[in-house]
């Protein structure tokens, strides 16, 4: 049986020295889970006292095998930097994370392995095979609470553990005050963080046998544990804050033998509250907090939520892993909404290398809204047959579109803002053409599925789809923040991955979508006049896409092909784009991606237009050398970068993290993405479906080795959790920073909604046959 340490016990001291500690950082962006309570609304809104009762404001993340960042609040309002062991042995102290394996798995699945929530069981072994832990985690649906049950198990020799918890409070690492209080009968007992009026108190089953507080890298636990015992422990960080740790003490596990302990994480606005909330859950008992996470029997919860995906068992059956990714996806598109403004949809729970990114200043990383990012999981959503969430997040959009009162605004109205918080804060202020047309085809698609309706929708046309449309025919001055440019569309201040300005085939596909159904939307809404206009813009736009962006003169093959971008109007003229990322500025016609696709999967030209099918075979080279290459198939699975002489990744030479320091460096490589497998599974759709008629079971063939290529490809690069990431590693250079291997996800953002979007909305293509994004009057009016 577990018993109590033997060393001497430690000096105690009141007040822990070294503040403010070292800089802070964040944390491994490899998450392989992403968690928090299912909330069902209220009236379209979250709040208290709906079907799901108090709504919990509380995501969690798991990397490495470890507890990451952890938000209260806000979607974007980190409390904690991660939370593992160190467990100190017969040969030595080991830390979970840096000394350990780990294995990530669902705590509640189907009958077909396919989870049902996103409840956690983590398992971590020491390296050296002398302790293994399991970690089940859960948040409480009705309480402000994290749940943490641990299993520690010694598999040789005795080993003596201790939990690490680094707080981050008020999503940064500066500015934290610590209590440790042990136990031994103490009202108290638990480990205490506060920032402000945020706080969080950690409680245990049962108390620490010591417990300490101190300044990372100067009096925190771990550091005082590098020969091997605890010699002081620290009650409070006093007077002065900074970037703290709190440890926590657990028996001596004997070996061969087990102790089971379960922590709860309670936040509130003040340390009572903090306190009633953790201590609200162990009342509850931690096995019905699961229960009711989980909507089990009688109980509201996940089951419930994916029971509602009316589409979700006939997208799974289109996958070739079961199903159990486009569970996983189901989950983690609705994971990834805010809890107090319904319908706001983030990118990542995740801050893109999140190791060497100082946390002096709060910053959201992916846990932010594009309008873009928004767009593509809205229609994922849709396409699972939820209609809530969708509709949700259509009402969300006009607090991030640029009004006349949008605070600090001098200039045009109607285009959508690059990138805020949920709360609407302004973060990013370049014009993106394609995130204010995305909105409108949004609100098309979800008045024409009759979630909208007419009423809704001319409220919505005069309120927010007509500003963004004229904003799209005529263009204006920007006036935000730096932001002071004259935007003349289709030219575009940012096109899609937010680096360059010029036309895009990408951007250009979507306003000219965009432009063709607000058409459709103003017919509605009696104003003719206007639509009449956005279709002679349209049709303008869609007249020059080849004479802007198709070059006849290019480096490549036959000189006939797409480019990612143009500066201006003439696409053979062999122009500079711009340096980014740490490359080097190149021409125009050196550099290629697959934007071009979008115009087909909008319906802008047909899958089998000329100037489609001559670059093909440009961007699909995997001769062309590795800083121009774009395509790299990876164990069979096609995966393409972003474009080619793309910087944002890894370092080539070493597989070092991106920007270290703020820094960018032309070692740095854009690695393939897991989206553009998908976006070329639907082209090959779209193609299929543009050929003669075949029967039905060549069609049944076909579409079987669109499956079996291009969704296989998508699920080989998700992880053991299930999670797709944003970037895979290519292969290309000499990895020693992460033992990558081909096709694993990178340290860039874990989960990528837009990934999981992508996957799902290509099964939903599949089992229709047709192309989810495809907007008929588009395809009617101008696919050729």
């Amino acid at each position: 049986m577990p018993g109590a340490p033997s060393e001497p016990a430690p000096n105690v001291v009141a007040i822990a020295p070294g503040a403010p500690g070292d800089v802070p950082t964040w944390v491994n962006a490899a998450k392989t889970g992403a968690g928090a309570s299912y909330e069902a609304y209220v009236d379209g809104r979250y709040r208290d006292g709906g079907r799901t009762g108090t709504v919990s404001k509380v995501w969690f993340s798991l990397a490495d095998g470890v507890l990451t960042e952890t938000m209260y609040g806000l979607i974007h309002e980190a409390q904690i930097k991660q939370m593992r062991f160190a467990v100190v042995t017969s040969t030595g102290l080991s830390v979970e994370g840096t000394d350990t394996t780990s294995r990530t798995e669902y705590l509640h699945v189907d009958a077909q392995g396919r989870p049902l929530s996103p409840a956690y069981r983590v398992i971590t072994t020491d390296k050296q095979g002398r302790y293994e832990i399991e970690k089940r985690i859960y948040t409480d649906p009705d309480r402000q609470a994290l749940v943490v049950r641990v299993s520690i198990r010694a598999l040789g020799g005795d080993v003596t553990p201790y939990l690490l918890l680094e707080p981050h409070i008020g999503n940064t690492g500066v500015g934290d005050s610590g209590d440790a209080v042990a136990g031994g009968g103490t009202e108290d007992a638990a480990l205490y963080a506060w920032e402000g009026d945020t706080h969080l108190a950690l409680r245990s089953d049962r108390p620490f046998t010591q417990a300490s507080v101190g300044f990372v890298g100067a009096s925190d636990g771990l550091t005082d544990l590098a020969d091997g015992r605890l010699d002081t422990v620290y009650r409070s960080t006093g007077e002065t804050t900074g970037n703290i740790m709190l440890t926590g003490a657990l028996p001596r596990v004997r070996g061969g033998q087990s102790l089971e302990q379960d922590f709860v994480i309670g936040f509130g606005r003040s340390r009572q509250d903090a306190r009633a909330a953790a201590g609200g859950s162990f009342d509850t008992g931690l096995d019905e907090v699961l229960a009711r996470f989980n909507g089990e029997g009688e109980r509201t919860g996940w089951e419930d939520y994916v029971a509602s995906l009316t589409e979700l068992p006939r997208l799974a059956e289109q996958a070739t892993d079961g199903g159990r990714l486009a569970y996983a996806s189901a989950l983690m598109l609705k994971v990834q909404e805010d809890r107090t403004y319904a319908g706001a949809l983030i990118a990542s729970l995740s801050n893109p290398w999140g190791d060497t990114v100082d946390a002096t200043n709060s910053s959201t990383g992916y846990k932010a809204v594009w309008p873009r990012d928004f767009y593509q999981v809205a229609m994922a959503m849709l396409a699972l047959g939820d209609t809530e969430t969708p509709h949700a997040a259509f009402q969300y959009l006009p607090q991030v579109q640029v009004r006349a009162d949008t605070p600090g605004n001098t200039g045009s109205t109607g285009w959508f803002l690059q990138k805020t918080h949920v709360d609407g804060e302004i973060e990013w202020v370049g014009v993106q053409l394609d995130q204010t047309a995305m909105p409108i085809m949004l609100g098309w698609r979800l008045w024409k599925a009759g979630i909208v309706s007419d009423a809704e929708m001319a409220a919505m046309y005069s309120r927010m789809i007509k500003p963004a449309a004229d904003f799209l025919v005529d263009g204006g001055t920007a006036g935000l923040l730096w932001n002071d440019r004259r935007i003349t569309p289709p030219w575009t201040q940012q096109e899609r991955w937010e680096e360059q300005e010029g036309h895009s085939p990408s951007t250009t596909a979507a306003v000219i979508a965009g432009l063709t159904v607000a058409a459709d939307l103003a017919r509605a809404s009696n104003d003719t006049a206007s639509a009449e206009r956005y279709l002679a813009a349209a049709d303008d736009y869609a007249s020059k896409v080849e004479s802007r962006m198709f070059t006849t003169s290019g480096a490549y093959g036959d000189g006939r092909y797409f480019m990612r971008l143009s500066r201006n109007d003439d696409p053979n003229d062999h122009g500079l784009l711009g340096e980014n990322n740490g490359q080097p500025a190149m021409p125009e016609d050196r550099i290629i991606d697959g934007g071009f696709l979008e115009l087909v999967r909008y319906g802008v030209r047909g899958a089998l237009a000329p100037s489609i099918v001559d670059s093909l075979p440009e961007y699909d080279d995997q001769a062309r050398e590795d800083r121009f290459r774009v395509r790299y198939d990876l164990d069979g699975a096609p995966g393409f970068r972003r474009y080619g002489n793309d910087g944002y990744g890894e370092q080539a030479d070493t597989g070092g993290n991106y920007g270290v320091g703020g820094v960018m460096h032309p070692g740095q490589r854009g690695r393939v993405w897991p989206i553009f497998t998908g976006e070329r599974g639907h082209y090959e759709l779209a193609a299929l479906l543009a050929m003669p008629s075949a029967s039905r079971e060549w069609m049944d063939a076909q579409v079987n080795g669109i499956r079996q290529t291009y969704v296989r490809g998508m699920e080989s690069f998700a992880n053991d959790g299930l999670l797709l990431p944003e970037q895979v590693w290519d292969g290309v250079g000499d990895d020693t920073a992460h033992d990558y291997r081909r096709g694993q996800g990178t340290n860039s953002a874990t989960p990528l909604a837009w990934s999981h979007a992508e996957y799902i909305k290509l099964l939903r293509s599949l089992a229709d046959r047709q192309v989810w994004d495809r907007y008929a009057p588009v395809a009617e009016r101008y696919a050729r």
